[in-house]
């Protein structure tokens, strides 16, 4: 029912939609589905075109009659389930995988390894090539028929072949099986990917190439009346445009910054180890995770204690000789191998039976289960990696309803704004596109600068963030009372913006204290007390710093009265003291031995004695009338916030000063 320009509007709108919104997903780091945002886009840009050609008076067809709905519903509802089955499947097979092994698995390598392994890659070749393959281009009707009929023979052959490799590769070279298993699920999930993701990726363009290709072909003269019923024929793509698009798919994957900030999302949700979580606490986290507790003690009293401490003792974590925490793996070679199996053979499963299902959602799922299956969601942080979890489930059902509304929109947009809207849309996306890479460059920035500190000289790099940090406060600072003097409402917006920034960049800081104590030398752990009060202090600087700048800013753009004579002379004199003692204390920091903490200290004392008397003198002009509520209220705002912040900076250094000393 829909003609040539108008199926072209349709894909335009879902390109348009699948770049912007995946795009938005990548640079939050928040993994989720091309099919699910390709599906939708389809369904929202037909309906508003269907809506377009029912507005027509000449038009007796109905809504129903131009959405294929009862596959709509099909692919939803196998996409919703395959979620279920994910975490179901993932939970079972590898709580069973870690009874059986145990996190202290190398004296079972032995025995049970490469029977776990023959199995694993067994499995592997019946669902990827016997199940999989069977619809592949290459695959001839004889060798169909011939692995149809000796299915059992091949898999057998397969499993004693495998496992008697794998055991002699064991003993003779010490091979773990578990890296073979690896290499192989990798290999299959990219396959299951492959099949999937390569469609949403290259399908709309092709769909839309082809149908240009049936239009010209069929010499028809009105692309406004020339119907695309040959679209619903199977459409075979060129084999060289397959393997460019695979090209560009695996170059992106391997370079791009974007993706490696979804895989580090899903890597964090995962991880067996404790350390700083991303995200929050939420309620109905919270509730959650009360349940389980709950449910486990009432089963807990159910089951005989010796089975409760065989079961117990199979899920005690692994002991690392070097407690180096960046040599710890994520996780370990089992639950790869589980999380790898389980995932390319349920897409593999559900590709071969033409069942709806996204690759995203069924691999995030699967590693979410076997984690959990794992014990990784222990009590000091199962309420934010569930929330975590929640949160990535959340946006796929954004990405839904983002999805259709948008690609109808935009579809409505090109349809009355014809070229004009094609080019501002593509301009559009162009601009997009750059400010998210060049936000995703500074975000990976800061995250290195973080890592970095327990790869270099732990007291160097110390120093170095310290200063960074206090320069940017001196600066703040600084620029926040000339603002206000000024009454600048746009320098004190983008210094706003700042501080958002440093506050969060201070907030990583502190909440990386754990891993990085964990990684320093042994000698340097009496330093990790005062490393500690260091940083505390260093985030109750920034929160006084932070509660400046709103209250000045939210002054100046909500245009109060501006301060009197008497009030900026009062606070340009606290300000320059301010910024002297913002000087001399990073010399102290730069071992610059000219300038002494004592005399730091009288400096400290002299300007709290300072802002004591201007803070009397306000409050006798307010008593008398003399000056702006408004304009007194945050005078006396900035000079106890001043003054908290100095006092802050002061036990700063003096913990600096004890933690150099430790060295």
């Amino acid at each position: 029912n829909f003609y040539f320009i108008e199926v072209m509007y349709i894909f335009f709108s879902v390109m348009i939609t699948s770049i912007i919104l995946i795009d938005a997903y990548n640079t939050l780091g928040l993994p989720t589905s091309t099919t699910v945002a390709l599906v939708f886009a389809l369904l929202g840009g037909a309906v508003a075109m269907a809506l377009i050609k029912m507005s027509s008076s000449t038009n007796e067809l109905g809504i129903m009659d131009y959405i294929n709905t009862s596959k709509a519903l099909a692919i939803i509802s196998g996409i919703l389930f395959s979620i279920i089955i994910a975490f179901f499947f993932g939970t079972i097979v590898q709580w069973l995988a870690r009874l059986l092994f145990s996190f202290n698995y190398d004296n079972k390598l032995k025995y049970f390894g490469a029977i776990f392994g023959g199995i694993s890659i067994s499995i592997i070749v019946y669902f990827m090539l016997i199940k999989g393959l069977k619809d592949a281009s290459f695959m001839t009707p004889d060798l169909i028929s011939y692995i149809e009929k000796n299915t059992i023979k091949i898999l057998l052959i397969c499993l004693v072949a495998s496992t008697v490799l794998l055991e002699v590769f064991y003993l003779s070279f010490k091979l773990n099986p578990f890296k073979v298993v690896v290499l192989a699920g990798t290999i299959a999930l990219a396959m299951a990917f492959a099949g999937n993701d390569l469609v949403n990726f290259i399908g709309v363009p092709l769909a839309g190439l082809a149908s240009f290709e049936i239009f010209t072909q069929s010499g028809a003269e009105s692309m406004h009346s020339f119907t695309m019923e040959k679209l619903s024929d199977t459409i075979q793509a060129e084999v060289y445009i397959l393997i460019l698009a695979g090209l560009i798919m695996s170059v992106s994957l391997w370079f791009s910054k974007k993706s490696q900030a979804v895989i580090k999302t899903s890597v964090d949700l995962s991880r067996q180890s404790e350390g700083q979580e991303r995200f929050g606490s939420s309620l109905l986290a919270r509730q959650i995770v009360k349940v389980a507790v709950n449910t486990g003690q009432r089963i807990e009293h159910v089951l005989p204690n010796k089975l409760k401490l065989s079961i117990a003792k199979q899920f005690e974590p692994k002991v690392y000789e070097n407690p180096d925490s960046t040599e710890k793996p994520a996780f370990d070679l089992l639950r790869a191998s589980v999380s790898l199996i389980v995932a390319s053979i349920l897409i593999a499963l559900g590709t071969s039976l033409k069942l709806p299902l996204s690759t995203t959602y069924v691999t995030f799922m699967v590693a979410m289960a076997t984690s959990f299956a794992d014990k990784a969601w222990g009590r000091e942080s199962a309420v934010y990696r569930i929330t975590g979890v929640l949160s990535v489930i959340g946006g796929w059902f954004i990405t839904a309803f983002v999805s259709f509304i948008l690609a109808g929109i935009i579809l409505l947009i090109v349809y009355y704004g014809q070229i004009f809207a094609v080019v501002g849309l593509l301009i559009l996306v162009l601009v997009f596109f750059i400010r998210s890479n060049f936000t995703t460059k500074k975000s990976k920035k800061s995250d290195d600068e973080t890592i970095s500190l327990v790869s270099n000289t732990f007291l160097d790099e110390t120093k170095s963030k310290l200063l960074t940090y206090i320069e940017e406060i001196q600066l703040l600072y600084n620029d926040t009372l000339d603002g206000l003097f000024k009454f600048k409402a746009k320098k004190l917006k983008k210094r706003n913006k700042s501080v958002d920034e440093l506050e969060k960049d201070t907030k990583a800081y502190k909440a990386n204290i754990y891993s990085t104590l964990s990684a320093v030398d042994i000698s340097f752990e009496n330093s990790g007390v005062y490393y500690v009060q260091m940083i505390d202090y260093l985030r109750e600087s920034v929160d006084c710093l932070n509660v400046i700048i709103k209250q000045v800013y939210a002054h100046v753009d909500n245009n109060h009265k501006e301060l009197t004579n008497s009030q900026i002379s009062e606070l340009l004199h606290i300000n320059k003291l301010c910024d002297s003692y913002f000087h001399h204390f990073i010399e102290i920091v730069n071992d610059n031995n000219s300038y002494e903490y004592n005399k730091l200290t009288l400096e400290y004392e002299d300007i709290s004695m300072k802002i004591a008397v201007v803070r009397e003198e306000q409050i006798k002009r307010i008593r008398k009338k003399e000056d702006p509520t408004r304009a007194s209220m945050l005078v006396i705002e900035i000079l106890q916030e001043t003054e908290n912040l100095l006092d802050d900076m002061q036990k700063m250094i003096k913990a600096y000063i004890r933690f150099k000393a430790s060295f």
